[in-house]
């Protein structure tokens, strides 16, 4: 007689409700590790061994701490630098931190008409939306805030307005250099100071 197969028995995160192979594709990835490392540690073997070098780096941190109070050591262990954290992407790529600056390029559509986007004024504590209505308001045209190529927000203005964007993005905003606003020209980023 054939055997009767048995069902798939199927693990699912406690956390995210997905299977552990894909808990990373989630948005609870941070919160889904203690309970990867504990339940499914065959499927992210570099998440065990990352937590066993956290757990041996404060056990050390531990002891360098309790031989130094009690006077032992030679003060080099305090004046060591200490590693700052690094965020990671999903697949551990590390996130770049951005660089502030101001990017204004200008696209050409239908020969004639053009758009001028304005990229990382949130980056200096600018409000985009707020921003977009200046800047309408200034050169008489529509703005809008959009979501560009790469996901993040930029100010899209109607026209060339870049023979006076500078100047006015220096006045109104004063926490934004002249000398970290950049153009794109012949697809090459080009200081505007």
């Amino acid at each position: 007689m054939a055997e009767k197969p048995q069902p798939v028995r199927v693990q699912y995160c406690q956390v995210c409700s997905l299977p552990p192979e894909y808990c990373e594709f989630g948005s609870d990835f941070e919160k889904c590790k203690p309970w990867l490392i504990q339940n499914a540690p065959h499927v992210y073997p570099d998440l065990v061994n990352e937590a066993n070098a956290k757990d041996a780096d404060k056990v050390a941190d531990k002891l360098q701490s309790t031989g130094l109070s009690s006077g032992a050591g030679d003060g080099a262990a305090s004046s060591a630098p200490k590693q700052e954290e690094v965020k990671r992407l999903p697949g551990g790529k590390i996130k770049k931190k951005d660089k502030q600056e101001v990017v204004i390029e200008k696209v050409v559509r239908n020969k004639r008409k053009s758009i001028t986007t304005v990229k990382g004024l949130e980056l200096f504590g600018v409000k985009l939306s707020d921003a977009s209505k200046k800047l309408g308001k200034k050169f008489a045209t529509g703005a809008s805030v959009v979501k560009g190529p790469t996901e993040k927000e930029q100010i899209d203005v109607q026209g060339d307005i870049s023979f006076d964007i500078v100047e006015f993005i220096t006045d109104t905003w004063p926490d934004v250099p002249e000398s970290a606003i950049f153009f794109i020209e012949d697809g090459r980023k080009v200081p505007a100071a």
